[in-house]
């Protein structure tokens, strides 16, 4: 595998900090340590620039909040800076980023530029079209993946790919101010791919899995034998503990996919129809409900952000008789409406 050096230059250079800047602040503009650093940017970045090049950069700490996600889950979101630490890590980011891309098989989509949830969904829906060979699932997720990430095994990791000294030393503060990966760090998401990027390769190339998906540390595996899926799963829980240092969670299931449908980035998916999760579909019915109640008090932003993420959600999946129920002759009328307010055309006409 090649290994990169001579990258450290590449992100303290001065295009790439301001472009570092001008990615960090995107829907942040409005915060008051961006508003600050906007009043001289120049004098910001160069200062990021000095404690770079002098080595005395330092990790800050951590502010963390505990908070509910929409599925239900708590979860201890941390958050760093906005100066110098946010920004010196969309550096990094913009420099390794195409170099870790590479080492990423196909099939895996979190937080990687061009894929995301619904290229996942895309990819799925075609691989069930291979019915004789995608009859059961394993499907699996690692026991609290982020908290349980081995800093040391981690930096290994980092350096199968680089080896530029200088870039490693700033690589290894961020990994060390934490125990494990902390989520809502920029690096978090890549470092969290990375970590399990050989696992990809193994379950690929090692053990042939033709049907094989992962969304950060949500995993599923489609065959055409029962028996085999059982024998990986326990190939699986060796090779996560033996060289990730990590555990699979109890709920792990090997089912039949007609018998269940396969529940997987917010879809519940069979080989011939795909369905919305049922959460999602509450969800969007809690909102349709809304913007019907009180429509004219909210902005037409608003209201057509929020319709037009549902569709983005209902046109990937069967369900027709949803999307009549709720995007409704009263929701197109007031969706027209707001687009009036704003100057632009109804973005449901053609779509109903």
């Amino acid at each position: 595998m090649k290994r990169y050096s001579h990258l450290f230059e590449k992100v303290c250079e001065m295009d790439n900090l301001r472009l570092a800047h001008k990615n960090a602040q995107k829907g942040k503009k409005h915060y008051r340590e961006v508003k600050k650093v906007n009043k001289c940017p120049e004098r910001y970045l160069r200062e990021i620039q000095r404690i770079l090049k002098a080595k005395e950069y330092s990790t800050s700490k951590y502010e963390t909040v505990v908070m509910k996600t929409s599925n239900g889950k708590v979860r201890t979101i941390s958050k760093l800076p906005y100066f110098p630490d946010r920004i010196i890590q969309h550096a990094i980011m913009q420099i390794t980023e195409p170099l870790w891309f590479k080492t990423l098989i196909r099939d895996t989509y979190s937080a990687i530029k061009g894929r995301g949830v619904h290229d996942g969904v895309r990819r799925l829906i075609k691989s069930l079209k291979d019915k004789s060979s995608t009859i059961y699932c394993l499907k699996l997720d690692i026991k609290k993946y982020y908290p349980s990430i081995n800093n040391n095994i981690l930096k290994k990791v980092i350096r199968q790919k680089i080896k530029d000294k200088d870039l490693l030393w700033l690589l290894d503060d961020v990994i060390d101010a934490s125990e494990g990966v902390p989520i809502g760090n920029y690096l978090s998401q890549y470092f969290g791919n990375l970590y399990l990027s050989e696992f990809d390769h193994w379950m690929k190339e090692k053990q042939k899995i033709k049907h094989y998906f992962r969304y950060c540390d949500d995993v599923v595996v489609l065959h055409s034998d029962k028996a085999f899926l059982h024998s990986l799963y326990q190939r699986t829980e060796r090779f996560l503990d033996k060289t990730r240092d990590l555990c699979v969670k109890e709920n792990w299931q090997i089912f039949p996919v007609e018998a269940r449908g396969i529940d997987f980035l917010g879809y519940v998916f069979y080989h011939d129809y795909t369905l919305h999760r049922k959460s999602i579909k509450m969800k969007f019915r809690k909102k349709i409900s809304t913007i019907k109640r009180r429509w004219k008090a909210m902005s037409a932003e608003t209201v057509i952000n929020s319709v037009m993420s549902y569709y983005g959600w209902l046109k990937h999946a069967n369900c027709k008789n949803l999307f009549n129920k709720y995007l409704d002759d009263n929701i197109y009328w007031i969706v027209k409406q707001k687009a009036k307010e704003i100057g632009i055309k109804n973005p449901l006409m053609g779509i109903r």
